[in-house]
């Protein structure tokens, strides 16, 4: 059995699976809110739940995903924007020496990139490209049949790349790819224009600037909302003009995404690929697939699994 611990700044989650190689398979699992400024607490929580799981089931190893930045090899959390107070927690130590078995520490990215390449629609390549597309954008790189997380754990951070000169903020940085392509990104650029008085029908769906979200923005692009599907569009638009700049620069086989895309791909798919076919080289393009994730919302879980059953990346807990 594995153990995968799935940390996140408004939910955590402990799964109990197993894997043959080819398929992962969850049996259990316990979710809890995730209390701010409070990882001892969280900690706690978390220890409780795996000691239970260890005194029924035979466990040969544990994975942990959580947002970056943090140190895998060393297995140290540092300082995540989205959990205060996680300043260089060494979770890895902590329940390593507990348990005495296998203990591993990916960036969340990572952890889904191993997931979908094992497991999901990356299954039997050497070189795939796994995009969270979520509240944020960040990604996982699977080059040449292993994973590359980079010098410090920071390859992948193509959020913060600047795909405009200006335009709506996301990492800190106007114009960039998260702030055109993530849910809070979608959701700013829809306050904005209802703010402006842009999007009369999505202001009265709202309510309140406050309310408006990437959901109710693709609910309304999908009744046809002009508006709506405009937003949409322009996010797909800075989604293929991305996508082609990692299709020209590592040539991967392919570049699965999830969350947002997963949902909406009608609303992105039509701008994102006519960008694409204008912007990257045909050569790299003809053998790229742009996919789905294959293993829907429950891709964290998988993921924690996965990182769990990668026993050479925990190699330094062994």
């Amino acid at each position: 059995m594995l153990i995968g611990i799935d940390i996140g700044g408004t939910k955590c989650a402990v799964v109990l699976g197993r894997t043959d190689g080819e398929s992962i398979e969850i049996l259990q699992k316990q979710r809890f809110d995730t209390p701010p400024n409070a990882p001892v607490a969280v900690l706690a929580r978390l220890d409780s739940i795996i000691a239970r799981y260890i005194s029924e089931f035979e466990v040969f190893g544990i994975g942990i995903s959580c947002g970056g930045p943090l140190d895998s090899k060393r297995g140290l959390i540092l300082s995540p924007p989205n959990l205060p107070g996680w300043d260089n927690i060494e979770i890895v130590r902590y329940f390593h020496e507990k348990y005495q078995i296998p203990v591993c520490l990916q960036n969340d990215a990572d952890a889904c990139a191993i997931a979908e390449w094992r497991f999901g629609a990356g299954k039997g390549t050497q070189n795939l490209i796994f995009l969270t597309f979520g509240t944020g954008l960040g990604a996982g790189l699977i080059l040449n049949g292993t994973l590359y997380s980079g010098t410090n754990d920071m390859a992948g951070e193509l959020g913060h790349w600047r795909m405009e000169k200006d335009g709506p903020i996301g990492y800190g940085k106007a114009g960039s790819f998260e702030g055109f392509c993530s849910g809070s990104g979608i959701a700013a650029q829809g306050r904005t224009r209802a703010e402006a008085g842009q999007c009369p029908k999505l202001m009265e769906a709202a309510g309140s600037l406050e309310n408006i979200t990437a959901k109710l923005i693709g609910d309304l692009a999908e009744r046809g909302n002009a508006d709506c599907t405009q937003i949409y569009a322009d996010c797909g638009k800075a989604l293929g003009k991305g996508l082609a700049l990692l299709i020209d620069l590592l040539n991967p086989q392919v570049i699965v995404i999830g969350s947002i895309f997963t949902r909406s791909q009608t609303l992105l798919w039509p701008y994102a690929k006519e960008v694409i076919e204008q912007e990257a080289l045909a050569l790299s393009l003809g053998v790229c697939e742009v996919k789905s994730a294959a293993l829907g919302d429950s891709i964290g879980d998988y993921a924690a699994l996965a990182v769990a059953g990668q026993r050479r990346v925990c190699s330094q807990n062994d």
